[in-house]
């Protein structure tokens, strides 16, 4: 077993090392043991063999990551199951090897690798440290990789990709998530997240190459092979020039009296949106000096998920009375996503919802389009998208507006590739966003970017400024114009799979075999789409228009009342969210019925078809 592995059977578990004939786990075991050449990680299989901790040896050793709407994302620790060196080493085997079967050209295009600012000191686990391990594998291989010499936004990796036409993208980073989390981003050589087939193609290729080679664990080679390259500062100097093209009031933003304040949330944010409002010729945004410098314990924050509300926007809202600044701006703590809060005259504070947010920016960016396109027929070549648990707001623009509007499955990988396939037909796309605070403003890359996002919001401010409006104000506008859109989000926390499976399936056989609800409480259903199954009864043909996605469950509910409703779990986090909204015509503007009544539709569905209570769901505090 060579130096420092184990015989199973020298460390029985409570006696006997597989009771019940798990040859699985004792491989599994052996080949941790064999195969780890981390010491802390080593450590904690050890003990926990040592303590007779089975079933947690099972589930740390019995199964592997899969690719979900973010990537391979799972807390830092030891086992098979979890971000650590050796399944890093593993993922990026496996890639390569699906690479070099992609790409004959491999060895002269390269990859680009990234990383946050996470780490765990039990596991000497950091985002730095697993980006030098990728690029190992890269480097042993003699394959030329660009590893950024310092923390990045996330999506300064789709960008590089693009710019300096390589194979693909890695980046590490579990982005709002726990601290406790990380995670392993893919992006193919177009700049956007790996889709179907490629997903599944990495995992049986990382099956396949599951011992880690010689040269893989030399951390140190990215600082001595010839074929590394940092491409911070070329890649730093691209972006900020190419975000000038997403500026349209450059001397408004000069002579603005409206003050912003920034909080990276721990992250990777702070320097980059600072030169972002450079860029536009804002004067800088005022930092939350208690966030704006990396820390890996997100300290002074429950969770560090702006999505959160205001609750962890505190310290920010504090400064901003303090400085007189009106408008908050929270990038996540890797800068993909964005929130927004203003304050209002009385001095209480609006923190903007991700539906909002993709009303005000797909209204000012279709705006600043307009006002360079005069020619009316330009029009018909303009797409927005948005994925399909996002606000419809998009939609009623398009129709109004008389631009394309496409949704999406949830997740920026589907928004990415469609917006590839759309730009190579000679279309132009304006905006995309999902609810959960990811916006793409152009087409720098394809995929969300809180950066950008930040300081186009910030121009979007600083000119409804100068017409003595605020963005509520302006949001309310954008409602009266083309209806109102009342929506509601949020999740419950299962970290029981079976659970989650038994909700889904009896919403699947719900008082009879193969039988969806046909009403919820006192609601009537409509129709039912199931993009799991890919059954829509609102099709004639009863298919999903929307690709088929079995790993993943989701179903959305349209009721005869207007209502839009979906429940699904999350991609990266134990969550079953849901997603509803109201859509109101223009002109309906009893925004107060419109909210109780989904308030009340909301209750019904969370009773009936969650039964939190029954299935021991754990609500949002």
């Amino acid at each position: 077993m060579g130096d420092g592995a184990h015989d199973v059977n020298a460390n029985p578990l409570k006696g006997d090392p597989h009771p019940d004939g798990d040859q699985e786990l004792e491989r599994a075991l052996c080949q941790w043991l064999l195969w780890d050449q981390n010491p802390k990680t080593k450590a904690e299989i050890e003990k926990l063999l040592h303590d007779g901790k089975k079933k947690e040896l099972r589930d740390r050793l019995c199964c592997r990551m899969t690719f979900g709407t973010a990537g391979l994302r799972s807390a830092m620790g030891a086992g098979f199951s979890c971000i650590n060196d050796l399944t890093i080493i593993q993922s990026t085997q496996g890639l390569l090897k699906y690479l070099e079967k992609c790409f004959s050209d491999l060895k002269q295009r390269g990859v680009v690798i990234g990383y946050d600012t996470r780490g765990q000191e039990t596991s000497s686990c950091s985002s730095k440290r697993l980006a030098q391990l990728t690029a190992a594998v890269f480097l042993g291989k003699d394959i030329p990789v660009y590893l950024f010499s310092t923390y990045v936004p996330t999506p300064f990796v789709p960008y590089a990709v693009k710019q300096l036409h390589v194979a693909a993208g890695v980046m590490i980073t579990a982005s709002h998530n726990p601290k406790q989390d990380n995670g392993y981003k893919v992006y193919w050589k177009n700049g956007a997240q790996i889709g179907s087939p490629h997903d599944k193609k990495i995992l049986e290729s990382i099956e396949e190459s599951l011992e880690p080679w010689q040269e893989s664990w030399n951390e140190n080679l990215p600082d001595i092979s010839p074929l590394r390259q940092d491409p911070l500062n070329e890649v730093c100097a691209l972006y900020m020039e190419d975000l000038k093209k997403l500026c349209f009031h450059r001397e408004l933003n000069r002579k603005t009296s409206l003050k912003f304040v920034h909080t990276s949330f721990h992250g990777v944010g702070h320097e980059y949106v600072q030169s972002a409002f450079k860029a536009f010729d804002f004067a800088p945004p005022i930092p939350v000096p208690e966030q704006k410098d990396p820390d890996p314990e997100f300290s002074t924050v429950k969770c560090p998920n702006p999505e959160e509300g205001e609750c962890v926007l505190v310290l920010a809202i504090k400064l901003a009375e303090k400085e007189g600044a009106r408008v908050v701006l929270a990038t996540d703590p890797d800068a993909d996503r964005l929130a927004v809060a203003e304050q209002h005259e009385d001095g209480s504070w609006k923190v903007f919802s991700g539906n909002e947010l993709g009303a005000l920016l797909g209204w000012w960016m279709f705006k600043c389009w307009k006002d360079e396109h005069p020619d009316p027929a330009d029009v018909k070549n303009v797409y927005m998208l948005a994925t399909t648990v996002s606000s419809k707001i998009l939609q009623a623009l398009a129709i109004n507006e008389g631009f394309h509007f496409e949704e999406t499955l949830p997740g920026f990988k589907w928004i990415g590739n469609r917006i590839d396939e759309l730009l190579q037909s000679g279309k132009e796309v304006l905006f995309a966003f999902e609810e959960s605070i990811g916006f793409m403003c152009g087409t720098l890359m394809f995929d969300k970017d809180g950066v950008s996002a930040a300081v186009v919001m910030a121009e979007m401010a600083a000119y409804l400024e100068a017409r003595s409006l605020t963005i509520a104000e302006q949001l309310n506008s954008i409602y009266r114009t083309y209806g109102y859109h009342i929506s509601k989000t949020s999740y419950f926390k299962c970290y029981d799979p079976p659970t989650i499976k038994r909700i889904f399936d009896r919403l699947r056989n719900y008082g009879s075999e193969n039988q969806y609800p046909c009403l919820c409480g006192s609601f009537e259903i409509l129709h039912i789409r199931d993009v799991t199954t890919g059954y829509d009864s609102s099709q004639p043909n009863k298919k999903s228009v929307l690709p088929v996605s079995r790993s993943s469950q989701m179903i959305t509910f349209t009721f005869l009342n207007g209502c839009v409703a979906t429940l699904r779990v999350s991609g990266t986090e134990p969550k079953i969210k849901y997603y509803a909204e109201f859509c109101a015509p223009p002109g309906q503007s009893d925004t107060a019925y419109l909210a109780e009544e989904l308030n009340k539709l909301i209750d019904a569905m969370v009773k009936n078809f969650l039964e939190p209570e029954k299935n021991g769901l754990i609500a949002r505090v």
